[in-house]
């Protein structure tokens, strides 16, 4: 990967120093570039902005790739290296950034890392019983202690999109003044609706029946979950490559599913529901229904061309989460 970002970023300094002779698109001049490299960025932006002409706004994640699988092509490359604003998550997956931002022509860039954001509030990745690790080819050098790695799935937490929004709002205002008034009104409209939607999850939790959800699946979930003081368990963490749940993973969720006697199992968008299948044919809960929360890690083009939004997921999911906690 670093080789071919490297290539990709002398390329572009090569076209920059030789009078711009490159075939990637030009920058849309006149206007605010911004570029975002998952969907809920990319929503948050066009609310914050909706009405300013000026603005282009791109999605490098169009096609529904996972952000944990992502690589950028030549041409994304390209945009982000001349863009005024660039949005992205900061975490383990986003470490090709780096390289990427070191040839950026634009030297006036904006970057905002949604992680450094949360600062402390950022939470690290966490392994709890019955969940199954990932499995690692060891290179014969055990480190002395591990990296600390941070949930990348900051999105699904709304308090955490009232606290980026903000911010977010307040870098576009400082990169294009003219705008400031419009983009403080948007925001404030929009922190509102995120805030109503927010109180509407916490009414669910306080009169749920179950505190705790069952992931036959990956977990992505965690700031939703700490959000609104639930438990859980999970055959993988969020950002866990793994595909293939081991016996002991099945029988252990099973045998939580009859403990807690949930009247659902959990998985996640993208999931073909296998797991979910296997951990309901083995337990004794075989009325208990497998549903569906959506994470936001693959949504295309295409979805929202139909009209999909943050807020319509996450309305989406509180309706799934409703039935999951109250029975």
């Amino acid at each position: 990967m670093k080789r071919f970002l490297a290539l990709i970023l002398a390329v572009i300094m090569a076209a920059t120093i030789f009078g711009g002779c490159s075939s990637a698109p030009a920058k849309d001049e006149g206007k605010l570039n911004i570029v975002t490299t998952i969907f809920p960025e990319y929503d948050w932006v066009s609310n914050i902005t909706s009405g300013a002409e000026d603005v282009n706004i791109t999605l490098l994640l169009e096609n529904g790739a996972d952000l944990h699988s992502y690589q950028p092509t030549a041409e994304d490359i390209v945009k982000i290296s001349s863009c005024d604003v660039f949005i992205y998550v900061g975490g383990e997956s986003d470490k090709w950034v780096d390289d990427a931002l070191k040839g950026a022509t634009n030297k006036e860039m904006t970057v905002i890392n949604l992680l450094d954001i949360l600062g402390t509030k950022a939470k690290e990745e966490e392994t709890v019983e019955g969940m199954q690790a990932e499995h690692e080819e060891k290179d014969g050098k055990e480190e002395a202690e591990e990296e600390v790695e941070l949930d990348e799935h900051v999105w699904l937490s709304l308090k955490n999109a009232s606290m980026v929004c903000g911010k977010i709002s307040d870098k576009l205002s400082e990169k294009d003044a003219k705008n400031k008034e419009l983009y403080s009104k948007n925001t404030e409209n929009y922190l509102k609706k995120l805030n109503e939607l927010d109180a509407r999850y916490k009414a669910v939790r306080d009169s749920a029946k179950y505190d705790t959800l069952i992931f036959a699946d990956r977990f992505p979930f965690r700031y939703l979950i700490d959000d609104y003081n639930l438990k859980y368990y999970a055959a993988f963490s969020g950002c866990s490559a793994e595909s293939e749940a081991s016996f002991e993973t099945v029988a252990f969720l099973a045998k939580k599913l009859d403990e807690l006697k949930l009247p659902a199992l959990m998985k996640i968008d993208g999931s073909d529901g296998k797991i979910a299948n296997t951990v309901l044919q083995t337990s004794n809960q075989k009325n208990a229904q497998i549903l569906e929360l959506n994470s936001m890690q693959s949504v295309n083009k295409k979805d929202i061309e139909d009209g999909k939004t943050y807020l319509s997921i996450m309305e989406s999911n509180l309706a799934v989460f409703t039935q999951a906690v109250k029975g």
